[in-house]
């Protein structure tokens, strides 16, 4: 979507002109799944699948929002004096929460605004629409009132709004890679820290294929507030001897000879996955810089079985496609990426065999599942900007 495109669908709805545009990304997760909770490692990057929105001040303090995704909902009104999560204003209340808390870290907002948003991420993708939809209002109300809001600020405030607002135990991951998010670039983090590298990436002649399963991923209604509460108990059982404060401060040798502790088959399972993936990002992310792509490929397809059998959040959707993938000629590697549980996977294929690849992990997903996927190159993007 360009910005005639934009400003042409606002003055539509609200018969005046936007004042400025915006886009702000998707983003998938090149390894580092579930560990972001964990005060570990994640290695995500924006791309350019995203949201575009439009916006303009009203002289009164009424909020208007309108989706192009959601059309049968009309617009949606909210009012700057009461924010509160109402089901039935759908979409709208991830933005409805990010203004609400804005506001309440002492910003001060005039005016309502017209808001006009219209996206190409797979709705319940697991692609971070909602983290992408928390950053694009968080830019548009930081630039429309000029507060000059620091980004990780903004970045805090969409974690906030997805914890507190829409009641989902998320970590930082998604929003700091929406906001943070560089052109062909990927992001090392340390969630515990939120410190970060930026690192090239360069696949040489290979390009990252998303695969997604279309089964909806619902956040809030799936397993994913139960994963991060079975982590937080084996964390406090490791704790009654080790002075940690997350997971994702023990190697793989601590955990080993402590896990005797966590007196629990399946909190033992996700405490593992947690550390032994943190460790993996860390030696995919150096295995990258050094140009061992087929090491790193491996590395990804390690994610994966961790995730499926370790922390299992796959199904039967994303292990048909990944493990199909594995099996096709030029795949480096292949995982789940997001939270799991329906959404997309990644695999990293050679660039001339990508028609081949999406015809025959397409058939077999299709004949295993009774309807077809859906594949998409992934274009690394710059994260969250004003157009």
């Amino acid at each position: 979507m360009d910005k005639q495109e934009l400003i042409t669908a606002f003055t539509k709805i609200y018969t005046t002109q936007p004042s400025a545009e915006y886009f702000s990304p998707g983003r998938i997760n090149l390894i580092g799944e579930h560990t972001d909770y964990n005060g570990g490692h994640v290695f995500p990057c924006a791309i350019s699948l995203g949201i575009w929105g439009a916006a303009a001040k009203r002289s009164d303090r009424k909020l208007h929002f309108y989706s192009g995704n959601f059309t049968e909902l009309g617009v949606i009104e909210a009012d700057l004096d009461s924010l509160e999560y109402v089901e039935a204003d759908s979409w709208a209340n991830y933005a409805k929460g990010m203004i609400k808390f804005i506001q309440a870290a002492g910003y001060k907002i005039d005016n309502g605004l017209d808001i006009y948003i219209n996206g190409n991420i797979p709705n319940g993708s697991g692609l971070s629409s909602s983290a992408a939809l928390e950053m694009l209002i968080g830019l548009i109300v930081d630039d429309q009132f000029d507060l000059n809001i620091k980004r990780l600020d903004l970045i805090k405030l969409g974690m906030k709004t997805e914890n507190e607002f829409i009641g989902v135990n998320s970590g930082i991951m998604d929003q700091f890679a929406v906001g943070m998010g560089q052109k062909d670039h990927a992001l090392l983090l340390d969630t515990n820290t939120l410190d970060y590298k930026v690192a090239p990436l360069d696949l040489k002649g290979d390009v990252i294929i998303i695969m997604n399963t279309n089964k909806r991923r619902e956040l809030a209604d799936s397993k994913y507030n139960e994963r991060r509460a079975e982590c937080e108990k084996a964390l406090s059982e490791l704790q009654t001897r080790l002075d940690i404060s997350s997971l994702g401060e023990l190697d793989a040798a601590t955990f080993d000879e402590y896990s005797y502790l966590i007196d629990d088959e399946d909190r033992f399972k996700r405490a593992r996955h947690a550390v032994l993936e943190n460790e993996r990002t860390l030696r995919a992310e150096k295995l990258l810089q050094d140009g061992k792509l087929e090491e790193f490929g491996r590395l990804v397809n390690a994610s994966h079985v961790s995730l499926q059998h370790d922390y299992e959040v796959t199904g039967k959707e994303l292990d048909t496609l990944v493990h199909t993938a594995w099996k096709q000629p030029g795949v480096l590697g292949a995982r789940m990426t997001g939270a799991g549980f329906g959404g997309c996977a990644i695999a990293l294929v050679a660039k001339d065999k990508v028609a081949d690849f999406e015809k025959e992990v397409g058939a077999r997903y299709t004949e295993v599942i009774g309807y077809a996927p859906s594949f998409y190159e992934a274009e690394i993007s710059d994260g969250t900007k004003v157009l």
